[in-house]
């Protein structure tokens, strides 16, 4: 079984935490992963920096461009973590725009990543319907799940479609906007949140945009399996370095 089913198959509410390889330095990638497991993180997103990241704020995007500048490839990254697995056990998704993964050859990324340990990719611009018919093969082959996101603005007719290809979870962005840290979520974040939830559907949801703090991830969690924290834990990494993972990651869980 892939490691994220397994683990979405664990009662508690499950904290992701995304962050972008090569940032804040380029060396600092297996250091960040095996930190965050450490201090209890459950699932971790590691952001393949893009040039042109449509759907990132301001936080991420900065980050994506230091770690461009520090050197960060798909060739740098698989380098980095061909033996993670030596050391890290929790799941690990790899976060990135399609035209990187179709440059490398979306065959060889997925071998790639099948042969260090990647248990699933998160591609905000590859529609489901291009996957199942131009990709899912390739995925199912190297064993790795494909996580789909859907937003406020997404039908229920698209939600049930995405339901029924999905194979793991179903990334639900908190609102239409880019994403960024907020202290609280509105009445319309929470009701959208119960409106899936009564969808019943059969992959469990992990909310992303928006998480930074303890009472955000309970109010995100609330009808969900687990939340997604990325911009505030890449501010915390550009304030305090690596060495305030830690106490980051026990503010949200303790």
């Amino acid at each position: 079984m892939n490691r994220i089913n397994k683990k979405l198959e664990e009662s508690h509410k499950l904290l992701s935490i995304y962050f972008t390889a090569g940032y804040p330095e380029l060396d600092d990638t297996v250091t960040i992963i095996e930190q965050l497991e450490k201090s209890g993180v459950d699932m971790l997103e590691i952001g393949l920096p893009f040039s042109d990241p449509l759907a990132d704020g301001p936080t991420i995007q900065a980050s994506s461009t230091q770690a461009l500048k520090n050197g960060m490839s798909s060739e740098k990254l698989f380098e980095q973590l061909k033996d993670i697995r030596k050391t890290v056990q929790i799941p690990l998704v790899i976060m990135g725009y399609f035209n990187p993964i179709l440059q490398y050859g979306v065959e060889e990324f997925c071998r790639k990543c099948q042969e260090i340990g990647i248990d699933g990719l998160i591609i905000p611009d590859l529609p489901v319907d291009v996957y199942q018919q131009e990709y899912q093969e390739v995925f199912e082959k190297y064993n790795l799940i494909n996580v789909f996101l859907i937003t406020p603005q997404t039908s229920k007719e698209r939600i049930a479609l995405i339901d029924s290809v999905s194979e793991g979870f179903i990334y639900m962005v908190s609102s239409a906007s880019v994403t960024g840290a907020k202290s609280t979520f509105g009445d319309v974040q929470t009701d959208y949140f119960k409106k899936v939830a009564d969808m019943n559907l059969n992959a469990p949801q992990i909310v992303g945009f928006g998480i930074s703090n303890k009472d955000t991830f309970e109010s995100a969690t609330q009808y969900t399996k687990g939340a997604i924290i990325g911009s505030a834990f890449i501010k915390m990494l550009s304030d305090k370095g690596i060495d305030g993972i830690d106490d980051f990651v026990k503010s949200i869980l303790e």
